[in-house]
This record gives structure tokens, C-alpha cells and sequence, in this order.
């Protein structure tokens, strides 16, 4: 995947700060924006695993910090729930406005309550997932129980949350006493998912019963059997991202890869807007061909020249291996490093001038195995008479028709 910094403000014209990854290898066919859990931050490694095995499935997911939180401007003593759903709904409007509109939402506890409040403010979103949400935003003042009762008094408390402490304002509790969560949900009729460890031991599995039982179909459960509610294994966090990826498809719109047709080996096609990037048929396979960034290409796959290589390295190992089982030698791999390149030509009675430069494949092989120094230097040239080798070697000729 690739990750870029990302800058945009909030309704107050605090600057937030977030980042936005899509995948290596192609464009991202949908756009994610994800939320937070209470008082954590975008570089939860939860959120990182997440956002990798969604990228993995061609989505692109932006994730930021919440004012007062992580690189994001502002106090988070002066913030509030509702305000996190206007940061949300601040993040769509930058997304749309300078890549595209997210048409999927995620969010993680309290992140997960504040995206089905923002995805009943924005009309690009077609689906949402929740992560360990609570029913009720309210739900999270069990986590300031003991200084409750010295917010209301003093108008504000220090409290320690997961070993750092935040000052938490009386607002901050009132504005989550007026948020209508189940009537907000009721009235979303968006495909919605929820994802809940019944281990959960900040927010329980009630939550996820109250959450699905209030959402209108289509509606999908997914427990996470012995995740805890910061999802701290990797595999947990991994197979949330897997699952919402093979879940979200059936809802959104994903551009249908049309099957290139051909009675030749190898197809390849090129639309006028994608640059350099190429579908290609390989065989039975499907792969991307283009050239590097610094070439004006997107890098979305190997270059000709590189795809040229791949096939003598890949000829190579395989002939090498063929006969080296046939000669019953000890060889328990081999490794083909090839470069491609234009050198400057020696000793070449065909070329016009001292300074031509001719095409050249500089190989590296790199043997593992009892092999002893004789039988190493016949593997040598054997890897001179491999198919795709001797090809290169000799009188091509390419015959060009127009198909009708």
C-alpha cells in the first residue's frame, strides 16, 4: 500500500491531521473513511492492520485524528461526541473534494457510534461497519464512573484512560446524554455490520444484540471470538479488515473487470485514460503491466522489459531444476537474479559504430545444495541453453496483423 499525509479543518478551522492509503497496485475502486476509538488515535495498530487488508482488496481508507487527539489541532477537553461526528462529516467533505466521497464507513468503539451518526448526514455512503460499538454513546461514562460526580461538581475532571490522563468537561457528558443513537439507526436504511467479541469487557456484547436488533435489514453479525476490545492480536485486527473487505462489495459499486478474449497466449489492453497501466491475460492468469513513476506510469505492475526478464529468470530456475533432478545432484534451490539494460557493445562486428549500445540481460544465479565445483560450472551452462534463452539468442521475427 501507499500512505499519504493528509490535511484538512474541522467546523472550528482547527487543522486535523490524517492519513490516506491505497493500494500499490492499482486504483482504489471505493473510498473508506474510518473513526476512532475513545481517546486513541490513527496510529492505532488495530486501525493500521485494518486499513492494510482492506488496501489489499483495491480500497482506498483515510484515517485521522479527532480534534485534540494525536497531530490534530485543538483541545480534547473541549470536545464532545457530537463534535467527532462533525469531524467525520469534515473528512467526507475533504475527501470528496479532492479524491472521492467515501462511500463505506468504519469506526471502533465510540468511533463506531459516531459513524452511523455521520452516515445519516452523508448521502455518498452506501454501507457502515462497527467495531465494538456501544448501543448508546452515553455508554462510555462508565469508563469516568469515579470522577463523575466531580465533573458535575467542578464542571471538569482529570481522568486516566489506558495510562494517560485527559481532562473531561461537563459538556462533554451532557452533549452524550442527548445523543439518540438507536432512533438515528433506525432510520439510516444503509447495509450495516457489526463485529463483537462476546470477551469484550469495555463494551459488551449486549451492545451488538441492541445495535443489530435496531438496524433494518440488510444487516449482517460477525463475532470475534477472543478478541479483546482494542483487538491487540494482529490476527483479530486483520480478519476484521478481511471480513468487512468480503463483506462491503455486495453494497458498493466495484468496476467489473471484463475478461480479456483472445486466441493468442498473451493479451493486452490499453484505454486512452489509463496511461500507462495495462490489463493483460497471461495464459489462464490476469496480471498488470506499466512503467515506473519516474517513466509518467502509475509502477501498478512490471514494465515489458521487466515482464522480458521474468520470463528468462523463470525459464531459468526451471530448467536448472529439471536437470538437476534428472542428474540426481543435491540441489535444493536455485535463485535467477536478471537486470535488463543497453550496454555499450564489445567486440559486436555488426554494430555501425564504437558507440552502439546493444540490449543486455546481466544474470545472477545463486545455487543452494552439495553441489561440488564441477557440477556448478555445467549448471552454468546449462542455464545457457534454457528455452526462453535460446530465443533471445536467436532469429526472432514478430508477424503483425490487423484483427478484424
Amino acid at each position: 500500500m501507499k500512505t499519504e499525509k493528509i490535511f484538512f479543518t474541522n467546523k472550528s478551522g482547527q487543522q486535523l491531521v490524517g492519513r490516506l492509503e491505497v493500494p500499490a497496485d492499482s486504483h482504489p475502486h471505493n473510498y473508506v473513511l474510518f473513526a476512532h476509538c475513545f481517546t486513541c488515535n490513527k496510529n492505532l495498530l488495530a486501525i493500521k492492520n485494518i486499513s492494510r487488508a482492506l488496501t489489499a482488496r483495491g480500497f482506498a481508507v483515510f484515517r485521522f485524528d479527532f480534534t485534540g487527539l494525536g497531530e490534530s489541532e485543538g483541545d480534547f477537553a473541549d470536545t464532545n461526541f457530537s463534535g467527532n461526528v462533525e469531524d467525520l462529516v469534515a473528512a467526507g467533505d475533504h475527501m470528496a473534494s479532492h479524491f472521492e466521497a467515501p462511500s463505506l464507513l468504519i469506526g471502533h468503539s465510540l468511533g463506531g457510534a459516531a459513524v452511523i451518526f455521520a452516515a445519516a448526514q452523508m448521502d455518498s455512503v452506501k454501507a457502515v461497519a462497527t467495531i465494538a460499538a456501544p448501543a448508546d454513546p452515553e455508554h462510555v461514562t462508565h469508563l469516568l464512573q469515579n470522577s463523575i460526580e466531580e465533573i458535575e461538581a467542578s464542571g471538569q475532571a482529570t481522568v486516566n484512560l489506558s495510562g494517560r490522563d485527559f481532562t473531561i468537561k461537563k459538556q462533554f457528558l451532557e452533549d452524550l446524554q442527548e445523543q439518540t443513537l438507536e432512533r438515528t439507526l433506525r432510520k439510516l436504511r444503509k447495509p450495516f455490520l457489526v463485529l463483537h467479541s462476546p470477551q469484550d469487557t469495555i463494551v459488551g456484547i449486549k451492545n451488538a444484540e441492541l445495535l443489530y436488533h435496531a438496524a433494518h435489514h440488510p444487516k449482517s453479525f460477525v463475532t470475534l471470538d477472543g478478541a479483546d476490545h482494542l483487538l491487540s492480536k494482529r490476527e483479530d485486527s486483520s480478519y476484521v479488515g478481511e471480513v468487512i473487505a468480503g463483506w462491503a462489495p455486495r453494497y458498493l459499486d466495484i468496476p467489473t473487470t471484463n475478461k480479456l478474449r483472445s486466441d493468442h497466449q498473451v493479451v493486452a489492453r490499453l484505454d486512452r485514460e489509463d496511461g500507462f497501466t495495462t490489463q493483460m491475460n497471461v495464459g489462464n492468469h490476469s496480471l498488470i503491466a506499466d512503467e515506473p513513476t519516474s517513466f509518467g506510469g502509475n509502477d501498478f505492475g512490471p514494465s515489458p522489459y521487466e515482464l522480458v526478464s521474468a520470463g528468462l529468470s523463470a525459464c531459468t530456475v526451471m530448467t536448472l531444476q529439471m536437470y538437476a533432478k534428472r542428474k540426481g545432484w543435491p540441489l535444493e534451490s536455485v535463485e535467477v537474479h536478471t537486470t535488463y539494460g543497453k550496454t555499450h557493445a564489445q567486440d559486436c562486428e555488426a554494430c555501425e559504430s564504437d558507440s552502439a549500445k546493444i540490449d543486455t540481460f546481466q544474470r545472477a544465479i545463486k545455487f543452494e545444495g552439495a553441489l561440488d565445483e564441477k557440477q556448478r560450472t555445467r549448471m552454468l551452462q546449462i542455464a545457457d541453453k534454457c528455452p526462453v534463452h535460446r530465443t533471445l539468442h536467436s532469429e526472432v521475427q514478430v508477424i503483425t496483423r490487423e484483427m478484424q
